[in-house]
């Protein structure tokens, strides 16, 4: 018996890591289209931001959330045109363009809220998608709890993965995207359009940025506030070249960091007065910046053309 205490802790722990881990996990899958294709976007921060706010927005005054993950999805396509004009067209520097971004998604999303909602006297949830338990499944002891009873974003990922990682090495499409971020000229001079697949690329780490952030509103909390994604962003960043550039990879490194930030909202629930809640607070981020340094004492050989505008 004096075990039970014991599991049942590392089981909420569990089932709260993939929670945990899908935000970051829609973005930096999207993330590996865009480096793919030879284009980095430090601004998956801004652009999970205002996913959240579209989606939370178009939500709450509909009432159907699957209006509010459309409007997200919508918002991270019209994010991704904007970064693509300026990147690929203009040729812009992407560091540049990434950084404004951010800003812009943190002012304009933090200026509507308050306009429309925080000063309206208005109740400001929604109804989240709820978990459901995959029946017989679901009564699985301990797994059913960590696996079986999450929700349907939740759930999603275990297709969105594999069939990411299908696109990208086993069809023509994905290789081509593959090709304009190794060896832009040399994928030009056999006929494939390099803007257009760059276009593809960012496209697709937008919009799965923007699903992402949609999570945090429809999925998992219950309302928008300010900042609500939290340096999400540039921890899928991170996860991104943790993972190697891979689908499957980027769902390991994902996962990784899901433990620390159900760790640290578990122990914050237990109202430890032995560590500081800043530190609990700043762990997923400390264990990043951990793994980056560690990273740099292995060999990790990212796409060549990344960052370098086509000309």
């Amino acid at each position: 018996m004096d075990l039970l205490p014991g599991i049942l802790f590392l089981q909420s722990i569990l089932a709260a890591t993939w929670r945990m881990a899908t935000p970051i996990l829609y973005a930096a899958v999207g993330e590996v289209f865009t480096e793919r294709s030879g284009v980095l976007n430090i601004g998956l921060e801004g652009v999970m931001l205002i996913g959240a706010f579209a989606g939370y927005s178009v939500a709450f005054e509909s009432g159907n959330l699957v209006l509010g993950l459309l409007a997200a999805i919508l918002s991270g396509i019209l994010s991704g045109l904007i970064f693509a004009l300026f990147t690929v067209t203009i040729k812009a520097n992407q560091i540049v363009v990434g950084a404004a971004f951010n800003m812009i998604g943190a002012g304009i999303t933090g200026v509507l809220y308050r306009v429309f909602y925080a000063e309206s006297g208005k109740v400001l949830s929604l109804k989240t998608f709820q978990p459901f338990q995959i029946p017989f499944l679901g009564d699985i002891p301990f797994l059913g709890e960590v696996l079986f009873n999450q929700n349907i974003m939740v759930y999603a990922t275990l297709l969105v993965v594999p069939l990411a990682s299908f696109i990208l090495y086993k069809t023509a499409f994905g290789l081509s995207i593959q090709a304009v971020g190794e060896h832009p000229k040399a994928a030009d001079t056999v006929g494939i359009n390099v803007p257009r697949m760059r276009y593809f690329g960012i496209l697709i780490g937008t919009t799965m940025a923007s699903i992402g952030g949609a999570f945090l509103v429809l999925a998992y909390a219950d309302q928008f506030v300010e900042g609500i994604v939290t340096g999400r962003g540039f921890i899928a960043l991170a996860v991104v070249v943790f993972g190697s550039w891979s689908p499957w990879g980027a769902m390991g490194a994902s996962l990784l960091f899901g433990v620390f930030y159900a760790l640290q909202l578990r122990i914050q629930a237990m109202g430890s007065v032995l560590i500081p809640y800043q530190f609990l607070q700043a762990l997923p981020y400390v264990v990043t910046i951990i793994f980056l340094i560690g990273l740099t004492k292995r060999r990790v050989q990212s796409p060549k053309a990344l960052g370098v505008p086509y000309k």
